[in-house]
């Protein structure tokens, strides 16, 4: 199952129909904080996220999944287009970078590498 993290609704909604058009289980959430809550979040495969959001940032959930030690992978989006935010996020670990509008083929590959396919 993949999880989609982003305040605002139109990219949750937009995501969620790619995601489950692709074949793939989705969940969203409009903030990092109702992601950290929800109960069984470890059974997520894969975490979308987007970087500048109201609360905790995608760079703030990086970090609190790994206090918690979580295996969940993080692809991170942004509309932003600072050049450091690219290398902020690799050098957090995550699993991939893009910027909006999104790559749909890449995202696809971000996807198959998370799930193991």
């Amino acid at each position: 199952m993949i999880s989609i993290i982003d305040d605002d609704a139109a990219v949750r909604e937009m995501l969620v129909s790619l995601v489950r058009s692709l074949g793939y289980d989705a969940v969203s959430f409009d903030s990092a904080e109702a992601f950290l809550a929800y109960e069984d979040f470890e059974r997520f495969t894969c975490a979308i996220t987007d970087i500048h959001m109201p609360g905790l940032s995608g760079f703030d959930l990086k970090e609190r999944l790994d206090e918690r030690k979580s295996p969940v992978p993080v692809i991170m989006i942004t509309a932003q287009t600072e050049p450091d935010l690219e290398e902020r996020a690799r050098s957090q670990g995550v699993l991939g970078f893009m910027r909006k509008p999104l790559e749909i083929e890449l995202l696809i590959s971000y996807l198959k590498t998370a799930v193991g396919h």
